[in-house]
């Protein structure tokens, strides 16, 4: 398999990859990535660095092996909250820089700056603490794509409130189960959103919800249509405009240690009941921090859209890394070919996307229309190329890097989990690519593949992908049942993490799925 893209040298110069190689006197990738799964300790504390990413206290220890690698703590004695790393510091230092960018189903148009969004979620904490949210409560967070959703998930943030991101298209019984394995106190939702033209009832989902999870005291909802017909529950339910009326601000951020819970991601029950994932603020910031820096290259005013949806954990990284590196997330609520087949590409067009994020089923869903709904759109914003989810197979990805960035930007196509936080594998824009690959290790992660024998499998051959070291955004257990966290991913081979997926190296190095 032949090489289809090679960095040109405004790629490498641009790059933050190489602005952390150039401090550290490493000349090639390959030197870095080893460096980094060489010295974890090093290669993560020289990522908070570089990145400039802001503890409200420093840490004193990157890494703590005492309880064993399978519950290794990262970042000990600082203190850290991500609303302050992500939203905090840039209302101060940039204030009228985008945060957040929206665009509706309807057309409806939307921004929030970064004073904006601090504004906003100091509001809504102010309303969650006055509801009795408080530190390690659990909040489900049902909402569509939407300026409202960053706003909760950094309220919550600034709490320490534990969020709990729910697929805006579940049936009840599925957000019922994730309100109850987490004991949620309180639920935040809309009244509905449309989809393909249509409106999706969300309130009266939720309330089906609401009602098979006694933990639940509290319902928040936004008017996201304004709908009058909405079920309304007195003494439970409490309008967002009106809880977040009239509020004082700022709140003052919580300092919290590391490792304190952020969010429990779910994953999706397709193979058994729900893991819930337990990520932390220290971890999950600096992990996804450093991949949305150096694996897709974001900058401070560039635009990240991934079309995704908050119970994906790509919605949490794309909010969670534009938002620290000071950039803006780009955030859609709608179908992707609605009201026709170049609604995706109008919205990168219009919204000036530098980078784009999709899976390959939906490329393989827009094929059929052909490439005039692409070709009709001025697509020259576009500087980076992004997926992830499944395996690619060769002809939707020749599509995606031919028809939608003119054979001229790289696509990086990561894979990690839900329980990663983040990713095991994933190019960086200084790097060579082949149709379909996951070019190699991300920086940081002892990546391999293994025989059912655990011994490292030779090229192309099949075997299990593992992680031989701790990351800061590994999940920190299964929420209420550490044994299962432990059978399913470190009891396979001991001391090591099994992921569950099928990967080769081929003869020149390169990763595939």
């Amino acid at each position: 398999m032949t090489i289809v893209w090679r960095p040109t040298e405004g790629y490498i110069e641009r790059a933050n990859v190489t602005r952390l190689m150039r401090a550290h006197g490493i000349r090639t990738e390959e030197e870095l990535i080893a460096r980094s799964v060489a010295d974890v300790a090093w290669f993560w504390d020289a990522a908070v660095r570089d990145l400039d990413l802001r503890f409200l206290r420093p840490y004193e220890r990157v890494l703590d092996l005492s309880r064993g690698i399978e519950w290794a703590t990262w970042f000990g004695g600082g203190e850290v909250n991500l609303a302050h790393a992500c939203v905090d510091r840039w209302a101060e230092a940039t204030p009228d820089a985008i945060a957040v960018a929206w665009e509706g189903e309807e057309g409806a148009v939307r921004k929030l700056s970064y004073a904006d969004l601090r504004r906003e979620a100091d509001r809504l904490a102010h309303g969650l603490a006055e509801l009795g949210i408080g530190e390690r409560d659990a909040v489900g967070i049902f909402l569509p794509m939407a300026p409202e959703t960053v706003v909760a998930v950094m309220a919550c943030s600034k709490l320490g409130a534990i969020w709990l991101p729910i697929f805006s298209g579940f049936a009840a019984d599925a957000v019922a189960t994730r309100l109850r394995d987490a004991g949620a106190k309180a639920l935040i939702t809309a009244d509905g959103f449309p989809r393909r033209g249509k409106v999706v009832p969300m309130k009266e989902t939720a309330d089906e919800a609401a009602a098979a999870s006694p933990s639940v005291e509290r319902v928040v909802v936004w008017s996201r249509l304004g709908r009058d017909d909405a079920p309304w529950t007195p003494g439970r339910d409490v309008a967002w405009d009106e809880l977040v009326a009239g509020r004082p601000e700022p709140f003052e951020t919580r300092a919290l240690d590391p490792e304190h819970p952020l969010f429990i991601a779910y994953t999706s029950g397709t193979t058994g009941r729900p893991k819930g994932a337990v990520h932390v603020h220290g971890g999950f910031l600096v992990k996804v921090a450093a991949e949305v820096g150096y694996q897709t290259d974001v900058h401070p005013g560039e635009r990240l859209f991934w079309f995704a949806d908050m119970g994906w954990i790509m919605g949490p990284w794309e909010t969670v890394g534009a938002t620290a590196l000071g950039a803006t997330v780009f955030l859609y609520d709608g179908a992707p070919n609605h009201p026709g087949p170049d609604r995706i590409w109008d919205l990168v067009e219009r919204h000036r996307v530098t980078h784009l994020g999709v899976s390959p089923t939906l490329i393989r869903a827009l094929i059929p229309a052909g490439v005039e709904p692409v070709r009709r759109h001025d697509l020259s914003s576009l500087r980076i190329l992004a997926s992830t989810g499944e395996p690619w197979n060769p002809e939707p990805y020749r599509w995606y890097f031919e028809e939608v960035g003119g054979g001229r930007l790289p696509i990086i196509n990561i894979s990690g989990g839900t329980e990663v936080g983040a990713c095991f594998l994933s190019p960086h824009p200084i790097s060579p690519l082949k149709p379909c690959t996951l070019r190699g290790p991300a920086l940081g992660m002892d990546v391999a593949v293994f025989r059912p024998d655990g011994t490292e499998a030779g090229p192309g051959e099949v075997g299990e992908l593992v992680c031989r070291q701790p990351w800061p955004g590994m999940t920190r257990g299964i929420w209420g049942d550490p044994e299962r966290y432990l059978d399913t991913y470190w009891r396979r081979f001991p001391g090591v993490w099994c992921h569950g997926d099928w990967a080769s190296v081929d003869e020149d190095g390169f990763w595939f799925l």
